[in-house]
């Protein structure tokens, strides 16, 4: 028997959120299921996706559950008028019970809040990473860009030294 063909990592892509990055602390991450509807699927299969403005709420009623809410998926190109998607509608996304008490307990902190990280396909299931945060302040934006300059000039004086 022939073996199967390995799929390419390459054929869906993995829409990042960097903003969220520099402007939070990520504390902890949680991947998580995005329910989607058909259009908004093969938009994101085309990475038509803009992560930059949004947000994550629980709704605490009974079952408590996540909201993804201000997330841009861009209408898809192919589909007619009729079977389009609203783009920054609010989205349901899929975690387990007791994950969702953890988030819960988390945000009830003052400061605290839940971003959106990236999102990607595994195994033919939309998934989005999120991550507990904390806001930055403009000082410890500074700090970050400083660290990172000063970690690329070690690294360059240690090629030069290598080469040299």
């Amino acid at each position: 028997m022939a073996k199967k063909k390995s799929k390419h990592k390459g054929d869906t892509p993995t829409i990042e959120n960097r903003k969220a990055r520099h402007d939070y602390h990520i504390d902890r991450t949680l991947e998580v299921g995005i329910k989607l509807l058909g259009t908004e699927v093969k938009s994101v299969r085309e990475g038509k996706v803009s992560l930059k403005e949004g947000y994550v709420r629980v709704q605490e009623a009974r079952p408590p559950s996540l909201w993804l809410h201000s997330v841009h998926i861009a209408e898809y190109d192919h589909a007619a008028k009729a079977f389009q998607h609203a783009t920054t509608r609010t989205r349901l996304l899929l975690a387990h019970k007791r994950e969702i008490a953890e988030l819960v307990k988390e945000t009830a902190i003052r400061g605290v809040t839940i971003v959106p990280l990236k999102m990607y396909f595994k195994d033919g299931r939309a998934k989005l990473q999120i991550g507990v945060a904390r806001g930055k302040k403009q000082f410890d934006k500074r700090a970050t860009i400083k660290d990172r300059e000063a970690s690329r000039a070690i690294e360059r004086a240690m090629t030069r030294k290598r080469i040299g």
